[in-house]
């Protein structure tokens, strides 16, 4: 396993967690950890021994955006490719085989925010504080926070935030659909992790075909996503692990059928 000294990986049964480590930094994310998040995502995405993960950042911040020290002394072509690496970034995130569930501890701005919007679910704490503050340095997000924005909050929700740089707290997010759950910061990280291990209990091929499918629905196309999930449904039926639950499942049914009948014949 690759070693890594802006993140860590902590494995719990078949539950990564990933924890950003430049506290000191807000986690803001520089080149070193921009080119550490690719690495582990990739990585993760194709272990057979990982069936969900989960994302925090250590100390008051999720991630505070890119780290401008940095940003302002890049030069035109690293600054291009700083972007085009984020996009890839990003891309080993949404696109991830893996359910990727945020536990969003502190601020989520700019790139951290963006981080968020790729995610398959958030748990949020509730002081944590979220925003694309990039127009107040007369920039707009680079990283799909336009794109992805508008498609998981709606258009005007998203011009608000691109256009005010306004930083909200989380909450505001629930009714929206983006962050799942609102909780009390010492239980976030608790409970991102039971959800995490209940996902990774089940049949992965079920679990990353939800993820395509789902995916799948935000791209419009019905027709196509229907017949996807009838092919996913059909080879899940057909496969030894949805025989065996289908069958068990059955089995308790009869079985209280059987005993709810035992005893009404005794009542009588």
């Amino acid at each position: 396993m690759a070693e890594y000294s802006t993140l860590s990986i902590e494995r719990t049964g078949r539950v990564a967690l990933v924890t950003f480590r430049r506290g000191d930094q807000l986690n803001a994310m520089n080149r070193q950890m921009q080119g550490e998040i690719i690495t582990a995502f990739e990585a993760l995405s194709v272990d057979a021994g990982v069936g969900a993960i989960v994302v925090t950042g250590e100390g008051r911040a999720f991630m505070a955006g890119a780290d401008i020290k940095e940003y302002a002394a890049q030069t035109g072509p690293e600054f291009d490719t700083f972007q085009e690496n984020g996009g890839r970034m990003y891309v080993a995130i949404e696109d991830n085989a893996k359910p990727v569930i945020a536990a969003v501890n502190g601020f989520a701005l700019g790139g951290g925010f963006e981080f968020v919007l790729c995610c398959d679910i958030v748990i949020a704490s509730t002081d944590a504080k979220m925003g694309l503050p990039e127009i107040k340095l007369g920039l707009v997000p680079g990283g799909g926070g336009t794109q992805r924005s508008v498609t998981k909050l709606g258009r005007n929700r998203a011009n608000l935030l691109l256009m005010t740089g306004v930083i909200v707290p989380a909450g505001e997010f629930v009714g929206a659909g983006l962050v799942n759950e609102l909780v009390d910061p010492p239980d976030l990280l608790p409970r991102a992790l039971a959800l995490a291990e209940m996902i990774a209990a089940e049949p992965c091929e079920a679990i990353e075909g939800l993820k395509h499918l789902t995916a799948l629905a935000l791209a419009g196309d019905l027709t196509e996503g229907l017949r996807q999930e009838r092919d996913l449904v059909n080879a899940l039926y057909r496969s030894e692990i949805g025989q065996q639950r289908v069958q068990a499942f059955a089995a308790r049914s009869a079985a209280r059928a059987a005993e709810k009948a035992r005893r009404a014949e005794g009542q009588a």
